[in-house]
């Protein structure tokens, strides 16, 4: 249980409201900043405008999954008011109030270790990305089945990266009958697509490599398909980017060939907004009842 915590939750997407639903039934006391437009109430917490928040008892601070901008800005679907995270606001909060969020940037990781603050980044935890994957590859064969001609089925798709989403996706189109090859740098990464049963290729070799590739799907968070990358491939080829933004595809080269090319981050939050939150909320509430439990001193 989260008896005791005052925890405020900061703007966000549907996300946002299984991590309130799931908090609220662990008895945690919630502010909710950028809510105003929700129609939903939810017991034990309260809507409130940033300037009404009193954060000197907050024991926690949870962000949507792009935390903030570069300059502070906060994403509130559900509000027209402009949230703006400042640091002055963090040195109010308790000093041992966690802020949490999806991703970090220069902006937040500036203000949170200017206050001495802990920033928690969920997707930079093995199971929140691994749990994610999941409706990342659905929203990925539905980008590929939405835009496309042919059948996922017999096609040649060719994965970059063999991380925990490029696994995800190289083992599931498989399944449905392509025929993949997985681009990766590191040996082990090598090994284990050669294990997989599936067809491996150093990515320094990547201009020859995707001469025949009907699917190109990216997760590297680099600029890797370039524009002598895209110049290879066939003009009927399809890229999905999966990196965050920027994403590592030259979108202005593929546009100027002709070739449908698609940056498609945070794919949970959009095709499966109910699972991805319970996601996250799940592994909040773990991180939350820990920290309770070494504040109360069971966990030294």
């Amino acid at each position: 249980m989260l008896t005791g915590m005052q925890i405020a939750v900061i703007g966000g997407d549907a996300r946002q409201l299984e991590i309130i639903r799931k908090l609220t039934e662990l008895d945690a006391r919630l502010s909710l900043i950028g809510f105003e437009q929700l129609d939903h109430a939810f017991t034990g917490a309260v809507k409130e405008k940033l300037d009404e928040v009193n954060f000197s008892n907050m024991d926690a601070l949870i962000l949507p999954v792009p935390g903030t901008d570069l300059e502070g800005q906060v994403e509130t679907i559900f509000s027209n008011e402009k949230v703006i995270l400042t640091g002055a606001m963090l040195d109010k909060t308790l000093e041992n109030c966690t802020i949490y969020s999806g991703i970090s940037n220069s902006y937040l990781n500036g203000i949170t270790k200017q206050s001495k603050r802990t920033l928690v980044q969920l997707f930079e935890r093995d199971d929140v990305a691994i749990y994610n994957s999941i409706p990342t590859v659905e929203g990925t064969i539905m980008m590929a089945i939405q835009h496309t001609d042919f059948t996922i089925h017999g096609s040649n798709i060719t994965v970059l990266g063999l991380g925990r989403v490029g696994m995800s996706v190289a083992r599931t189109f498989a399944a449905l009958g392509a025929k993949v090859k997985v681009g990766a740098r590191k040996s082990e990464h090598l090994a284990r697509i050669t294990e997989m049963g599936l067809t491996p290729f150093h990515l320094n070799n990547l201009v020859n490599e995707v001469k025949d590739t009907d699917i190109l799907i990216n997760t590297a968070p680099h600029l890797i398909v370039t524009a002598m990358v895209i110049s290879k491939l066939p003009s009927h080829s399809l890229i999905i980017d999966l990196a965050s933004k920027p994403g590592g595809t030259d979108f202005r080269y593929a546009e100027k060939r002709g070739i449908k090319a698609l940056l498609a981050p945070g794919l949970p939050g959009i095709v499966a907004p109910k699972t991805a939150g319970q996601i996250l909320a799940n592994v909040l509430a773990q991180l939350l009842q820990d920290d309770l439990r070494r504040r109360k001193g069971k966990v030294k």
